[in-house]
């Protein structure tokens, strides 16, 4: 197993994160044996980092299950406040000693703000008091690392990255998102500040495996060396020595053994210039699906309506390069549930997104269909009953 050194402590942390929200389940529970003997072969070849979350079904208590019969100090520990749910200064705490209980634990290594999407929600979180509570967990040990997950644009993860001193963060990126959500921008400025950057979603939930175009696969099959498709986008991710560390939902054996196997030889550096230009070549073949050809530079930004409009056109691609599923999952993460949202039905087709558009995109013209498509009966259903559980 490959480490990598988190700036901020000094602390050795494995590239190869376990994530465990796609824990096997056997009818509506985790399967609890299972998900320990994969989670016992990953330590025992070296993974350090687990990442959890409030509102992952039994995963908190999964995990400190297995913890308790001996692995506690062999693991850090990352999970999530729920903020979405936090209503009042109590709150926190409450949720907090919950999930210590769920883990059997008394501290958390690395805790994280869930979704933390757009600077409005933080300063909705600094008025509860978020950062005095904080201090406190610190400065009692109950929390070693403060950061936040963020799903949303380059410029409001640059905002909150400036908005708090924050010691890591955890954002979506892959080959086919290096210039959507926080980006390789977003990347590069947590690395300058000396955080450590925690990947989640490096597969896009395994549509770079499972999902590919037939011709990026045929393509990626004619290589030499073979690799497998989530090897590509691993060793991708890893080539670049501003990643800290990447996560992979595993609920395999195998899974688990092929990805310690590519995390034992995938360092910084390890794709050559023939290997970059494959990449570019199957990017090529997943964009052939794609209905808007914006590539994410945010030149039409900012929107005098607030419309995301790189967000919402990276939602709107989703749905037909990788699922309908995951493009309105995105629409809604991305948008829709946020303080302000940002999405298409909010433009006021004033043009003057078009006259900064480096590819000539008839921006108004396609925001009218990312509306037609997205904010489709299932999308108001969702974002409803998210309104009533959470704070957007």
């Amino acid at each position: 197993m490959l480490y990598r050194t988190n700036a901020r402590n000094q602390q050795q942390l494995s590239i190869l994160g376990y994530g465990c929200l796609r824990y096997s389940r056997k009818g509506t529970s985790i399967d609890q044996a299972k998900a320990e003997q994969e989670m016992r072969i990953a330590i025992e070849h070296g993974v350090n980092y687990f990442d959890t979350a409030y509102t992952y079904g039994g995963s908190e208590a999964c995990l400190g299950k297995f913890l308790a019969k001996g692995y506690r100090d062999k693991v850090n520990i990352a999970t999530k406040l729920p903020h979405y749910y936090v209503k009042a200064q109590g709150d926190m705490e409450r949720y907090f000693q919950e999930q210590l209980e769920r883990l059997q634990t008394d501290h958390v290594e690395y805790y994280l703000m869930h979704m933390l999407n757009d600077i409005a929600a933080w300063e909705r979180l600094k008025e509860l008091g978020i950062t005095e509570w904080i201090a406190k967990k610190k400065e009692k040990e109950q929390i070693m690392n403060i950061g936040f997950s963020f799903h949303g644009n380059t410029n409001n993860f640059l905002k909150i990255l400036e908005a708090y001193d924050w010691d890591f963060c955890q954002i979506q990126y892959n080959y086919m998102d290096e210039h959507s959500q926080a980006g390789r921008k977003g990347l590069m400025r947590a690395h300058e500040k000396g955080m450590p950057v925690i990947i989640m979603e490096p597969l896009r939930g395994g549509r770079l495996v499972q999902g590919l175009p037939k011709t990026a696969v045929r393509l990626l099959e004619r290589q030499n060396p073979k690799r497998s498709p989530a090897e590509w986008g691993l060793r991708w991710l890893w080539n670049q020595p501003e990643v800290t560390v990447v996560l992979s939902g595993m609920n395999d054996a195998a899974q688990v053994e092929e990805n310690v196997r590519i995390a034992s030889e995938a360092d910084a550096g390890c794709m050559n210039e023939h290997d970059l230009e494959v990449i570019e070549q199957v990017k090529g073949e997943i964009n052939r699906y794609m209905k808007v050809p914006c590539t994410g530079c945010a030149y039409c930004m900012p929107c005098p309506a607030g419309v995301d409009i790189p967000g919402c056109f990276s939602a709107y691609n989703a749905r037909y390069t990788d699922s309908w599923y995951q493009g309105m999952k995105t629409y809604l993460m991305c948008t829709s549930l946020k303080t302000n949202p940002t999405n298409a039905s909010k433009c006021i087709k004033c043009g003057k997104c078009e006259q900064h558009c480096p590819q000539g995109i008839s921006i108004r013209k396609e925001l009218q269909q990312v509306k037609k498509k997205m904010e489709n009966p299932a999308y108001h259903i969702a974002r409803a009953v998210s309104k009533r559980i959470g704070n957007y």
